[in-house]
């Protein structure tokens, strides 16, 4: 029996020495007169480390929040320790959508996360605080999000990702709150033309961003995908595309964030040898 409990101690020991650690911070936003809670993961290395470490910013879907990916991505600490690179979960506010609504002014998300946030993290943590430093990617609502703020922003950030986005969500216009942010379809049709991402690919032009887009075949977003994928072609905009089998749920997104996770580290790695 001692020797049996040895051995599991020491186990125990093996796998605690090297873990990445779990922040709760409150971030200040001056354009919507509150704190937002963000959550923020660093490598093991991180404390000792006298480097500056490259950033992936990680927007949750519809009713989820900042703490998405350490609830319900059981790996995504181990995938910080391995790639050696800082986390950011970002709070969206369960539906924000992560733009500026032009209908409700206290809803401002994108301000928040380009002006307000990254910034405060860029201060706080040890950053590589250029836009070859920084990724974001998004599952679903926060798909449309990272690709939306990474087309806008292309000084912020050098690579992005969605997962399952809803980068068109014109199809869809009774769900998840999208008319409380920019007025009914009917009403207000320039509001979601403009803040779609299928209509803003005009900004990639001659742009060096790097783009992986992927949704499971039997998602609800896989025709969106298709179509956003399709008008890239037509442009000739470089941007890797992925489909597998799979739906709008956790186990596709766990699958599908260890390859974005590995995309950004390639870039990341790129980006460090040339600069």
């Amino acid at each position: 029996m001692k020797k049996i409990i040895y051995i599991v101690l020491l186990v125990f020991v093996f796998f605690s020495a090297k873990a990445a650690k779990v922040d709760t911070i409150q971030v200040f936003s001056a354009s919507m007169k509150k704190n937002i809670k963000t959550c923020v993961i660093v490598p093991d290395s991180y404390k000792k480390s006298k480097i500056k470490f490259p950033v992936v910013y990680l927007l949750h879907g519809y009713s989820g929040n900042y703490a998405t990916w350490v609830k319900s991505f059981k790996e995504v600490g181990q995938q910080v320790d391995k790639y050696d690179f800082i986390v950011i979960g970002v709070d969206g506010n369960y539906s924000s959508w992560y733009f500026n609504s032009p209908i409700d002014p206290t809803s401002k998300y994108e301000t928040y996360i380009i002006d307000e946030l990254v910034p405060f993290i860029d201060k706080k943590y040890k950053t590589i605080a250029s836009r070859e430093g920084r990724a974001i990617s998004g599952l679903s609502m926060g798909g449309q999000g990272a690709l939306f703020l990474s087309f806008k922003h292309q000084e912020v950030f050098g690579a992005a990702g969605s997962m399952s986005g809803g980068v068109d969500f014109r199809p869809f216009p009774e769900k998840w709150d999208i008319k409380k942010r920019l007025g009914t379809i009917t009403e207000f049709p320039e509001n979601w033309d403009k803040n779609t991402v299928v209509n803003m690919l005009g900004l990639l032009e001659n742009s060096n961003l790097k783009l992986i887009i992927d949704c499971g075949v039997d998602d609800f977003f896989i025709d969106v995908n298709r179509e956003l994928h399709t008008r890239m072609l037509a442009l000739k905009i470089n941007h890797d595309y992925i489909e597998r089998p799979g739906k709008h749920n956790i186990e596709y997104w766990e699958n599908s964030l260890k390859f974005q996770m590995l995309f950004f580290y390639n870039y990341f790695n790129d980006t460090v040898k040339t600069n």
